[in-house]
């Protein structure tokens, strides 16, 4: 069983920059693709970004390349999610999810695990 908790959702101006940490309980947390998707209000969740477990290859939606990385640190149990050049229509809650030794689903019920989500608010 692996628990996710992300944090540091915020509120920003747009234009800044926010990092997102999504930590993992767990042993086996270096053998977990991990994920980044995002909801904003009356829209379908959506994927944003993700990191594979073995070779830390990774993958965005399209609306956020050249302004999001995805990163991890197996030791730390953590993902990160940074984020620059924040837009209003970034705004949303956003949540991460885990798969185990497959790469993410781009459908994020079809992942292993979830967390409950935290808030980022981009103001114009």
């Amino acid at each position: 069983q692996v628990q996710l908790v992300e944090s540091g959702g915020g509120l920003v101006q747009a234009g800044g920059s926010l990092r997102l940490s999504c930590a993992a309980s767990g042993r086996t947390f270096s053998s977990y693709a991990v994920g980044w998707f995002r909801q904003a209000p009356g829209k379908e969740r959506e994927f944003v970004a993700a990191i594979n477990w073995n070779i830390p290859t990774t993958s965005y939606a399209d609306s956020v390349k050249g302004r999001f990385t995805v990163s991890r640190d197996n030791a730390k149990n953590t993902v990160y999610l940074q984020m620059n050049s924040l837009k209003p229509e970034d705004t949303a809650v956003y949540y991460c999810a885990a798969r185990f030794r497959r790469p993410i689903a781009t459908t994020q019920r079809d992942n292993d695990y979830s967390g409950q989500g935290t808030q980022v608010t981009v103001s114009s």
